[in-house]
């Protein structure tokens, strides 16, 4: 990993992925590269079973790169090279299979809440905000990511008004599942990844791929989709440790194999 714009450490089988483009990690050519990277590689890391996604100091991400935005339209073919760079970053955080976490270190927004959107699990620092400045800058934001998260009403006032909704609000409203003081969010953040990678990477795995999968599918397609998932889970051998400890009254042991 280059750990330029983004810093990776890695302990407790938890790697803490940081942004780290000064001022505001915005979504530069080379910060949008090397995160695809970070989290390609992370993805084919075995030691690693979960992710904690979060920013410098007291910012997350304030989303495009506005002053080299404008010179992007003058480069033939630079335009659509761009758009699925910014697509990517949110693909590799959704399709990753180890989970990942959101730790919402200050304000998330415009192409800045990509991530935590792509996240599985959401926490923020009383600092946070989320928005969709778009409007007011002469762009078009993510409004189909944005309503897969935030209610309806509460979607559309952000997309058209640009209002930064709040940590306490988000938190609430039950869209995230915490809103603590800054100097906590890593602690917390890190408390819930250390208790997810506790677990059996091979039903990590499964649970990732299940997660993914059935979110948009018919009931009875998607639960017809897990029974399979639990069937071949039944068949490694984390299945029968598993069993073993409960039976035994012991924790788990779990090797870094799928």
């Amino acid at each position: 990993m280059r750990n330029n714009l983004i810093k990776v450490t890695i302990e407790d089988r938890v790697a803490v992925v940081k942004m780290d483009n000064a001022p505001v990690n915005a979504y530069s050519r080379d910060f949008s590269e090397e995160m695809i990277e970070v989290f390609d590689e992370l993805n084919d890391t075995p030691e690693v079973r979960c992710i904690v996604i979060t920013g410098r100091e007291k910012i997350f991400s304030a989303g495009a790169d506005i002053k080299n935005r404008q010179a992007v339209g003058d480069i033939k073919g630079e335009t659509y090279r761009h758009l699925r760079r910014t697509r990517e970053v949110s693909n590799c955080i959704m399709e990753c299979g180890k989970a990942v976490i959101a730790a919402v270190n200050g304000p998330a927004l415009g192409a800045g809440m990509g991530p935590i959107i792509a996240a599985d699990i959401i926490l923020a620092s009383d600092n946070a905000v989320f928005g969709l400045p778009e409007i007011d800058i002469g762009l078009m934001g993510g409004a189909r990511h944005t309503m897969s998260l935030f209610p309806k009403s509460l979607a559309r006032r952000m997309i058209l008004t640009g209002y930064r909704v709040p940590a306490e609000e988000a938190y609430r409203r039950g869209i995230i599942e915490a809103c603590v003081p800054l100097e906590n969010l890593m602690d917390e953040a890190m408390k819930m990844a250390r208790t997810i990678a506790s677990k059996s990477p091979k039903a990590l795995s499964l649970a990732k791929r299940a997660i993914n999968t059935v979110e948009h599918m018919p009931l009875r397609d998607g639960y017809r989709f897990e029974q399979n998932l639990t069937v071949e889970m039944t068949r490694h051998p984390d299945s029968k440790e598993a069993m073993r400890a409960f039976v035994e009254k012991r924790p788990a042991v779990f090797k870094d194999e799928i």
